[in-house]
């Protein structure tokens, strides 16, 4: 991972070779909690020695120093690869002793446009406190949305740190300073095949399900492309796609609120421009294999594989990168100007520039590349896989329910694409992958797979729902109210939103013939169809003793999806008010009465930056 100022000596051998174990790595176990992708880059370790240095639950107790790296996923809730940890550390038989021995640090990595912003880190912080535990430093908030992203937290924390760190824990005595710059060996060598492969491991690899349980991300189910349409005006400025997909015989299942997601690939031309700036040949194969001992390849990989397959599917050529990226790049560069300037966008000093350069017009890797040519045709292929993140699966919210479409799924896709002083618009890898995509053409095959989303609909009949979802974020308020609607329940009330009738009125005949019906209650809220633009928490306002009425005469639960900007804080102070006015309640009950909704689930978030 990154290397030269952010990564002490202290932490590598004098040849700069990862460390082979916990014990010789240093006094510092991590725990490491987040989703692939995020805090890699925010711990300057390799990422083998990261997870070497995990540990089991139960001897954290015996430990003198510990740094916890950790995100915050859903509604404040802790990733997927930390939740034994935080059932363990939950533990009310603990005692508040229990680790007075233990010095630690907490490193949190989230998105201030959230509510729950680094809400797990906080409370970890406060848990390991109670528990006898001495904080080394305050809580480090990394934001992704600050300008220089997390590094403007993280940079002057991991100063402090080492600080307060090396006094107490001195460097163990096999080790050695190493000097800024020194490039550790790859994780990964690539052998090249004299011959194609005869046989056809790669299809194999990805067709199919697992016989033995539903699809994954580990064989995600190739499914057939039915239909996608555009469901905005030509005159819109978004193009908006209704994807549906047939997924008979895969053992997918899913409810309202759960979540799909998606593989995407980069583009054929973005492939070839990548394989001609490293001098690669996108037909021949390689193998992959480990340099350390108990580090394994990426598993969705085939071996062997093309080298235009790595870099279609693999590769996340068109992320704009991290400080890491530059850092080794500037250790690979044979060319004295180019190394020079990726030093300094790898530096921290550098940031501002690289800000300006990178962050801010989000320039890609593969555009980065390209403006330093003498570098990336001496990348090494050993390196590709340290260089550049693997592509993350894109998750949306289910907009239909198996009761209504079986054997079907539907997706709405706002399709990402915007411009930056750069000459090229800048585009979603997924969204725009998505919409290129023309089952009319011949068939087309997507790799999905389904998972929990963050909503829960109530079980209990005739509960009634209150769901408010401007734009795309009705998405997942569709499959809840055909599942409903199919289930006999006809409380169901629906505030949407969008810009104008005739141009974004997603299912606008099919809510209508559900209110016809008595199936539904629609408030809308088109915001430039008058003077005064409307948005949803105005007809909130407009309907408080509806609201009132639901919520407190009726238990009714309320939801909430879309933007996560500006309309989920608008849509909790109108909330606010209402309890004030038509409840009558002081300001501090009012917003006792929104915590106790929150903490019951009657009240739940679904939003995206």
């Amino acid at each position: 991972m990154e290397t030269g100022e952010r990564l002490p000596g202290s932490l590598k051998e004098k040849a700069g070779r990862p460390l082979a174990s916990a014990e010789s790595l240093c006094p510092i176990p991590l725990r490491e909690g987040g989703e692939p992708g995020c805090w890699e880059d925010a711990w300057p370790l390799q990422p083998e020695a990261l997870h070497m240095c995990l540990f089991v639950e139960v001897n954290l107790i015996n430990e003198p120093l510990v740094i916890f790296v950790c995100a915050t996923t859903g509604q404040g809730d802790p990733p997927d690869n930390m939740k034994s940890f935080w059932r363990f550390i939950f533990r009310r038989s603990l005692p508040s002793t229990a680790l007075r021995q233990m010095d630690f640090a907490v490193l949190g990595l989230g998105d201030s446009s959230y509510a729950k912003f680094n809400f797990v880190a906080k409370k970890l912080h406060r848990r390991l406190l109670q528990l006898g535990g001495s904080a080394l430093l305050p809580v480090c908030l990394g934001d992704d949305q600050h300008e220089l992203g997390p590094d403007a937290a993280i940079d002057p924390w991991l100063q402090d740190l080492w600080e307060k760190v090396l006094g107490p824990h001195p460097v163990p005595l096999n080790l050695d300073l190493s000097p800024p710059g020194v490039l550790w060996p790859s994780k990964f060598t690539l052998q090249f095949l004299k011959d194609t492969p005869s046989s056809g491991p790669e299809e194999l690899c990805a067709a199919g399900t697992d016989p033995q349980g539903p699809p994954s991300e580990l064989q995600p189910f190739l499914a057939p492309m039915v239909s996608n349409q555009r469901v905005t005006g030509p005159s819109h400025f978004q193009d908006v796609r209704l994807i549906e997909f047939d997924i008979s015989g895969s053992g997918i299942s899913f409810a309202a609120g759960d979540l799909v997601l998606i593989q995407p690939e980069n583009t054929a031309s973005h492939v070839q421009q990548f394989c001609q700036a490293l001098g690669l040949d996108p037909e021949q194969h390689f193998t992959l294999q480990p340099r350390e001992p108990g580090v394994t390849c990426p598993t969705r990989l085939p071996q062997p594989c093309s080298v235009r397959r790595l870099v279609s599917q693999y590769l996340d050529i068109a992320s704009v990168p991290r400080r890491s990226f530059f850092e080794l790049l500037a250790c690979l560069s044979p060319h004295e100007l180019e190394r020079e300037k990726l030093r300094e966008f790898g530096s921290a000093r550098g940031q501002e520039e690289l800000c300006e350069y990178c962050t801010r017009p989000r320039r890609t890797a593969l555009e980065v590349l390209c403006d330093f040519p003498h570098t990336a045709a001496a990348v090494p292929p050993d390196y590709l896989l340290d260089l550049l993140p693997l592509i993350r699966p894109r998750a949306f919210s289910i907009a239909s329910s198996l009761r209504a479409h079986p054997s079907r799924l539907q997706i709405l896709v706002a399709v990402v694409q915007y411009q930056t002083r750069l000459r090229e618009p800048r585009r979603g890898l997924c969204s725009s992958w998505l919409a290129s995509l023309d089952p009319a053409q011949g068939p087309v095959r997507v790799p999905l797979w389904v998972r929990s989303g963050g909503l829960t609909f109530p079980k209990t009949p005739d509960v009634p729902v209150i769901m408010v979802g401007p734009g795309t974020g009705v998405a997942p308020f569709r499959a809840a109210i055909q599942e409903r609607v199919a289930q006999g329940e006809t409380g169901n009330v629906l505030f949407f939103g969008c810009r104008r009738r005739d141009q974004d009125f997603y299912w606008e005949a099919e809510w209508e013939q559900l209110q016809a019906r008595g199936c539904l209650t629609l408030v809308t809220a088109f915001s430039r169809e008058q003077e005064q633009k409307v948005y949803v928490q105005h007809r909130l306002r407009a309907l408080g003793p509806l609201v009132w009425e639901l919520l407190d005469g009726r238990g009714a639960h309320f939801y909430l999806a879309g933007n996560a900007k500006y309309m989920p804080a608008d849509v909790c102070d109108t909330l606010l008010s209402i309890f004030r006015e038509e409840g009558g309640l002081s300001d501090p009950d009012a917003a006792a009465y929104l915590a106790q909704l929150q903490r019951t689930l009657r009240f739940q978030t679904e939003t995206w930056a």
